[in-house]
């Protein structure tokens, strides 16, 4: 359905192209978010990555699908947000990091809601490239392979990436619950 709908808006048809930004907003924005971590830069980069996207789409050859092609525009647009605001949030990570195993306790007794809280505000703490990779391969389902294609990343530093990911995710997750734990207790 894409390549009717690009067709349409090469041929002239400039109103067709919101049918890209009504399939791929709010996608689009949850993408920006892991990478920028606040809402208003996100904003930002995804009304840049379509304008972008809208003005190139003549470019855009067909030899993958359009959602691997704007989204690496959206990427590429999210990293240069970074560099431009110098916004890149690095936190120290301890040595000890948890295995990913441990998830299991770590939500055990919690419900789906406060599960989802809680990663949600996770991921805005760890590294860009390695919430964004979370966020493409658990919450959006992307494969490897598709994960290589979006970011133009090689598939063995997507993998690396993401174990690093789960790794610092695992460890916020827990310091969130000792802090929320040490709140409660007093």
């Amino acid at each position: 359905m894409d390549s009717a709908y690009i067709k349409k808006v090469i041929d002239g048809s400039t109103e067709d192209f919101r049918y890209f930004i009504r399939k791929y907003k709010d996608l689009a924005f949850s993408v920006a978010v892991s990478v920028v971590k606040n809402e208003f830069d996100a904003e930002d980069v995804v009304q840049e990555a379509f304008i972008k996207a809208f003005k190139n789409l003549k470019s855009f050859r067909e030899k993958s699908e359009f959602k691997t092609w704007f989204y690496r525009i959206l990427i590429n647009e999210a990293f240069k947000r970074i560099q431009k605001t110098k916004n890149e949030i690095i936190l120290p990570f301890g040595q000890n990091l948890p295995e990913v195993e441990d998830f299991t306790d770590t939500f055990r007794g919690m419900n789906a809601e406060e599960q989802r809280v809680l990663v949600t505000e996770s991921l805005k703490k760890i590294p860009p490239r390695e919430s964004l990779s979370l966020q493409l391969f658990y919450l959006e389902g992307n494969s490897i392979d598709e994960i290589t294609n979006i970011t133009g990343w090689s598939e063995a530093n997507v993998k690396v990436i993401l174990h690093r990911a789960r790794k610092h995710l695992l460890q916020v997750v827990n310091a969130m619950i000792e802090e929320e734990f040490k709140i409660e207790i007093r």
